[in-house]
């Protein structure tokens, strides 16, 4: 996808009517009621609980994932985003009293959410489901119309989205676009209020040089090399269990799994053992009979990944095939820093273990590299934490678990430098899609204002500098 790509005319003429016919129905004011959003809100809803097995076998095809690591991962935790939102909205939307200073009383001041207009969400195929509804439902909630262009990479759950939104949601105000570079490159000749792009980096700048020419606000949720950090000194079984699960559910699709494993000191070979007995405590001994165990999502991205497992020690893993897209949970030793495995993000089921001397080094390591989406720190060490706090920046800082922190709702989520810009979840996607417009209501009479009128005598001045 390419901001100078040939533009098809059909899907030119059909985005500009599909941005033209939403942003008309928005200026009627229909989405703006709260009635109207907690419709939207319960008929998605209904339409996940009630068709649950549609999208998990959709999940399937697409990435042969299991009906309970979709329900986990992608439709239970959008249920419970639903009910998070529905549970607050009115709260959250209530308008908020600030002060006002001397100068300008008697006055009220306040401020309110107000929606954007048309947001457009470009979404990803590694959670198809997940990663395309949550910021729908943060979209609809702060009263928007929404695009929706699922990826084509999943396309028998970009059929399915594409089939049952239109069917449950506000027509005239919710629309699906399917295709692939052609159909997003068209969207993104159109202005929009508001766009929202999971995905990479390389994509990410194309969408965002595309909204400078509308300047257009942007929501970029990237990924990255997202670390793990074990000390000596903590429990490193349940360390272990706890980072494999986050790296090898999705086979390893996830744009927060651990990419690699930072191990300080004597950690480096104790945890090698842990993550061996943590894949067969979780997948069996032949993972590629797992009824839990994804697939890569097509052959370009197996080539990738085969390509890079000879960049360590196999500890555990390493077999693969490519009738079946099969990559197994594979744990590397011995890595070189700068060998491929470490220049780019996996994204794959592949875990790397660099060791380093000491948390110094392990901070050094981190903060020499493009800033994560996150970072997981698995340590007994108060002291560790803190300096962990304080000594480097990433998307999220999370302690003892990898990947679930994401059903935390009231906590934000997005990146910071190359893993992106902006948040969402919870109230954090009512601000990310709504604008906050501030609002001074100061009466005529008492006429308070004489002092600041010019002309300024002396007195004016000597009141004025006091005030103000």
């Amino acid at each position: 996808m390419t901001t100078t790509t040939h533009l098809d005319p059909d899907s030119t003429h059909h985005a500009a009517e599909t941005v033209a016919r939403l942003r008309a129905t928005f200026h009627t004011g229909r989405t703006k009621p709260v009635a109207w959003r907690k419709q939207q809100l319960r008929a998605l809803r209904r339409l996940l609980t009630e068709h649950e097995e549609v999208f998990a076998e959709a999940l399937h095809t697409d990435l042969g994932k299991s009906a309970t690591e979709s329900h986990m991962m992608e439709i239970g935790f959008l249920v419970r985003e639903i009910d998070h939102t529905l549970r607050h909205l009115d709260r959250w939307l209530r308008p908020a009293r600030v002060s006002v200073p001397l100068p300008l009383m008697p006055s009220r001041a306040w401020t309110v959410r107000e929606p954007l207009g048309v947001v457009l969400v470009i979404s990803p195929w590694n959670y198809p489901v997940n990663l395309a509804l949550a910021p729908v439902i943060g979209a609809l909630a702060a009263g928007n119309a929404v695009i929706l262009k699922p990826s084509e990479v999943a396309p028998a759950t970009s059929a399915v989205l594409a089939y049952w939104l239109p069917r449950v949601l506000d027509p005239q105000a919710v629309a699906v676009v399917e295709g692939g570079v052609e159909e997003t490159t068209a969207l993104l000749h159109q202005r929009f209020d508001h766009i929202f792009y999971t995905g990479n980096g390389t994509v990410g700048r194309i969408v965002m040089a595309a909204a400078a020419r509308h300047l257009t606000p942007v929501t970029l949720e990237l990924g990255g090399k997202s670390p793990a950090v074990v000390e000596p000194g903590t429990d490193l079984a349940t360390a272990a269990r706890r980072i494999a699960l986050g790296k090898f559910m999705n086979a390893g699709q996830t744009c927060v799994a651990p990419d690699y494993v930072l191990a300080i000191g004597e950690a480096g070979a104790e945890i090698e053992g842990h993550l061996v007995e943590a894949v067969r405590e979780m997948y069996g001994t032949d993972p590629s009979r797992s009824n839990d165990y994804g697939s890569i999502i097509n052959e370009r991205h197996f080539d990738r990944l085969a390509g890079l497992l000879n960049d360590g020690r196999t500890v555990v893993g390493g077999d693969h095939d490519r009738p079946t897209r099969y990559i197994a949970p594979t744990v590397l030793a011995d890595v070189d820093p700068d060998s491929p495995v470490m220049r780019e993000e996996i994204f794959g089921p592949i875990l790397p273990i660099i060791r380093v001397p000491d948390l110094d080094a392990a901070i050094s390591f981190i903060t020499g590299r493009d800033k994560p989406l996150a970072l997981y720190a698995f340590t007994a060490s108060k002291r560790s934490k803190r300096r962990l706090i304080a000594e480097t920046s990433s998307g999220g800082l999370v302690f003892g678990l990898s990947n679930l922190q994401l059903g935390a709702a009231n906590l934000p989520f997005g990146g910071v430098g190359d893993s992106g810009m902006g948040r969402y979840h919870g109230l954090y996607s009512l601000d990310t899609f709504s604008h906050t417009k501030s609002v001074l209501d100061k009466p005529l009479k008492p006429d308070t204002l004489g002092v600041a009128t010019p002309p300024y005598t002396r007195r004016k001045d000597r009141i004025l500098r006091r005030i103000t």
